[in-house]
């Protein structure tokens, strides 16, 4: 009865929960298996390039399904576009099943299907995560997706360390692939609880790319999105690859995600529960100056240890980061020119200089290890491509945030000596 009366909350809407239902076991899903199948994948291949192709192969399908999704979502509802990215990612896990051993002569194959999954996933997820907060509520809903995010993280590379070293290694492998895929039909299962939601007019993204000439806050947006995407392409997969090479086990990197996730998990908390939207600027900035140290410390001899206290160091970094960059990415569309209609849009163009980012990212650390080598590249990239989330804050740093209450109760009186009535999105 509590539960359900704290579901009814009037200040929370329904949906908001089930979507971070979702949102849960969509996290608990790739925390359990995305960690290991870059080591699946690079066990059987033994290239470094060879995962980096793989990666690249995600990153330029998701801006091609994130448009398709985001066509579909026009012309049906976002609701069956969210299913329909879980489905595929249900499908990935089945693929990888079946090819075993085979796998790694797929690996542009299943890059795509992963992509595809992904950019059907999330435009639904970002669009209804528009839909279902307000500018008071994007806070709570971050601050708890992210610790959701980070519970998950303990628990799925952990488990999945434990099972694979307890195990056969294949059949450890195909028993935490199969978790994942019953966890994203669950996941399926739920939302069909949530409403359906339907957008009218014509899918175009004309308006939407021209918006950034007279919109200076979109623009900043774009950018700062694209400078994410640069960290993200490479170190999603370089750092798990090292962690496991240096420990030559699953458990430990398995270990490796519980310390990060532990540390996030009470980060998100206390960002979410005690970092007023009047210094998310501030949050940003430590954040991103934190990831952007941090890769200095890989330029030493590397060491489990090591690697270690670099994740416990850019754990503290996100939550920092990402609660206030992602409730102030939503403040920003939410007040673009047309955004009613063109919400779906909006978000496909966010997606399109994401991924730019990351495919970036990708091609340069191909190129230069291709040219230097592994052992001369990588250090040189490093602090290059771990400049990026740190980049965020300079693109941001003339966006307007919500005022302090002091200052609120000022602008409030000011306009009421106007005789105007403050607007409320």
């Amino acid at each position: 009865m509590m539960w359900k009366k704290f579901m009814e909350d009037d200040q929370y809407p329904r949906d908001l929960f089930l979507l971070l239902f979702v949102g849960g076991l969509f996290t608990l899903s790739t925390a359990l298996s995305n960690t290991f199948v870059n080591i699946f994948l690079w066990k059987q291949s033994g290239e470094l390039t060879d995962i980096a192709f793989y990666n690249l192969s995600i990153v330029v399908m998701q801006p091609v399904a994130f448009y398709l999704a985001g066509w579909f979502a026009k012309k049906i509802d976002r609701v069956f576009v969210l299913r329909i990215g879980v489905v595929i990612l249900a499908l990935f896990y089945i693929g990888v099943l079946f090819m075993g051993s085979l796998a790694s002569h797929y690996l542009f194959a299943l890059g795509a299907m992963l992509g595809f999954g992904l950019g059907f996933y999330w435009l639904a997820f970002n669009v209804l995560t528009l839909e279902v907060t307000e500018p008071e509520t994007r806070d709570f809903f971050n601050g708890y997706l992210g610790v959701l995010n980070s519970f998950s993280g303990m628990i799925g590379p952990l488990s999945a360390g434990f099972i694979i070293t307890r195990m056969d290694k294949h059949l450890g492998y195909e028993t935490i692939f199969t978790i994942s895929m019953v966890l994203f039909l669950v996941a399926v299962v739920i939302s069909f609880f949530l409403k359906r939601r339907k957008a009218d007019g014509h899918f175009g993204l004309k308006e939407v790319f021209q918006e950034r000439r007279e919109n200076k806050a979109w623009f900043q947006l774009l950018n700062a999105h694209f400078f994410q995407g640069l960290r993200e392409g490479t170190f999603v997969f370089l750092i798990v690859i090292w962690v496991y090479t240096t420990s030559q086990s699953e458990f430990a990197l398995g270990t490796f995600g519980f310390v990060q996730s532990l540390v996030s998990f009470i980060g998100y908390y206390i960002v979410s529960h005690y970092l007023k939207p009047w210094h998310r600027k501030k949050g940003i900035f430590a954040g991103g100056l934190l990831l952007f140290i941090s890769p200095f410390m890989l330029l030493v001899p590397v060491s489990f240890t090591l690697l270690i206290i670099y994740g416990i160091s850019v754990s503290i970094a996100y939550p920092l980061l990402l609660v206030p960059y992602i409730s102030l990415t939503y403040d920003i569309i939410g007040k673009c020119r047309g955004i009613y209609e063109k919400r779906i849009e909006y978000i496909v163009v966010r997606e399109f200089f994401l991924n730019a980012g990351r495919i970036l990212s990708i091609l340069i650390f191909l190129l230069v290890i291709n040219v230097l080598s592994e052992e001369e590249g990588i250090p040189l990239l490093l602090p290059i491509l771990g400049a990026g989330h740190f980049l965020i804050y300079f693109c941001l740093r003339n966006v307007s945030v919500p005022s302090s209450p002091t200052n609120q109760t000022i602008e409030l009186a000011e306009t009421q000596q106007d005789g105007n009535n403050p607007n409320k999105q």
